[in-house]
């Protein structure tokens, strides 16, 4: 017969498996993972947390996007855009961008798929993908940005001023004139105003939208290289060299807020919010984990060890998961939010590890 101090151990036990083996109900989708050096998008099965398929391309996968809802999923991969049916799994057909491309986006309308080259920024028809516009730089372009809400598209070129485009101008393009080189760009959530900032100067600055009129440069104390945003467009966060820290910035008081330790060596973040919670996720591929913050105090409320250099984060759209790809390891990670506690440990669990292929880069998730 059990003593009541033996009952009452047995019953915590029981309750510790019970936690330990809760599960959450899936994603009813999948998710389409760039595995850059195998040749192949994974397609990755959020319900039975297993690889699908692994869905052969020629060339070197580095982006992946999916329309919410047309049969559609791209990869961009050495110079083309590969089309995947989602609902077979399979390759459907690719066009050639003719040269070598840097970056692949849908629009918010999802009527355009829009890929970047270093000379020129490419439209397309989403359905058809047929050509719908170009514009060509004089310069070097690295990186783009589409607006949410308004006509706008902004693209950083290097050693030169960015470009202010409207998405239904082709060729137009204005310049936004700036003391520094700007390394990222991203727009406020109304797209009346771009935030911008450079890791040589340290610096972030605010423009308006169409005027490219200039808010305010503010300085950092880091060097900018990664940019993610609130659900809700209220703040922005960067990660940069120089301090193992985000750095949060509110783009519609165009001011600094706080500069928050996250871990060693923060990179890729995505953030969740839900009625219950909200946090940044950080990742931090030198110690191979992934550093948890909560939206609303800005303090750390966990770690996570997820695998060898963790490089790209996302979060399922019913904001259960967050999904992290390990570029070393081969595998993805899965946290399961609600599963995030606060906790003098500052530790969290990882609800389960996937492996998915060669240099997982990048991940688009389309439900079914």
């Amino acid at each position: 017969m059990l003593t009541r101090r033996q009952f009452g151990i047995a019953a915590g036990a029981l309750a510790g498996l019970s936690c330990a083996r809760e599960k959450g109900n899936g994603f009813e989708g999948h998710a389409f993972v760039a595995n850059e050096e195998g040749g192949a998008i994974a397609a990755v099965n959020l319900t039975a947390f297993a690889v699908t398929r692994h869905i052969r391309i020629d060339g070197n996968p580095t982006h992946v996007v999916s329309h919410p809802t047309l049969p559609s999923v791209w990869a961009l991969a050495s110079g083309h855009i590969h089309e995947i049916d989602p609902t077979r799994l399979e390759f459907r057909r690719k066009i050639s961008l003719n040269g070598p491309a840097l970056d692949l986006r849908l629009s918010p309308d999802g009527l355009h798929l829009w890929a970047l080259s270093p000379n020129r920024l490419a439209k397309f028809n989403a359905e058809t993908l047929a050509p719908a516009g170009i514009w060509n730089f004089q310069g070097e372009a690295t990186s783009f940005v589409l607006a949410r809400r308004e006509p706008w598209a902004a693209v950083i070129l290097k050693d030169q001023p960015p470009q202010l485009l409207p998405t239904a101008e082709p060729g137009r393009t204005t310049p936004i004139t700036l003391p520094y080189q700007a390394d990222l760009i991203h727009f406020r959530s109304d797209g009346k105003q771009l935030a911008l900032a450079g890791g040589g100067a340290r610096q972030a600055s605010f423009v308006t939208v169409p005027d490219a009129r200039t808010v305010a440069h503010l300085p950092l104390a880091i060097e900018p290289r990664r940019i993610a945003t609130k659900p809700d467009g209220g703040e922005l966060y960067l990660t940069g060299d120089g301090l193992d820290a985000v750095v949060v910035l509110y783009p519609y008081l165009a001011e600094v807020g706080e500069t928050v330790l996250a871990g060693r060596h923060p990179s890729a973040m995505a953030a969740v919010s839900t009625p219950d919670q909200a946090f940044l996720f950080v990742a931090n591929p030198d110690a191979g984990n992934v550093t948890i913050l909560d939206i609303t105090t800005h303090k750390m409320v966990g770690a996570v060890p997820v695998g060898k250099d963790p490089n790209f984060l996302t979060i399922t759209p019913d904001g259960q998961y967050a999904l992290v790809l390990n570029r070393a390891s081969g595998d993805m990670g899965v946290i399961r939010v609600k599963a995030v506690v606060r906790n003098r440990g500052k530790s969290a669990p990882l609800f389960t590890m996937i492996p998915v292929g060669s240099r997982p880069v990048a991940a688009a998730i389309r439900a079914v």
